[in-house]
């Protein structure tokens, strides 16, 4: 299984080794054209703290690190 790989923008970053990246997905309704955007908001672990708010990042993931932290930051963009 691949490991999947994701682009976002971190808009937490309070906690220790851990921020908030926000994932937005623009989406187009058929009906109406109207354009949506859905944002999913993951919590990663971030061991150095080198995510700061506002940065864009690419995380990946991997096994769960506490109850909701089941992403790795792997770069900063």
């Amino acid at each position: 299984m691949a490991l999947k790989h994701k682009v976002g923008l971190v808009v937490r970053d309070k906690c220790d080794k851990t921020a908030v990246v926000a994932i937005f997905q623009r989406d187009r309704k058929n009906f109406y054209g109207k354009t949506m955007v859905k944002t999913a908001r993951y919590l990663v672990h971030d061991p150095e703290n080198k995510g700061k708010i506002g940065l864009n990042v690419r995380i990946v993931e991997c096994s769960p690190k506490s109850a909701k932290k089941r992403w790795l930051l792997e770069s900063i963009l």
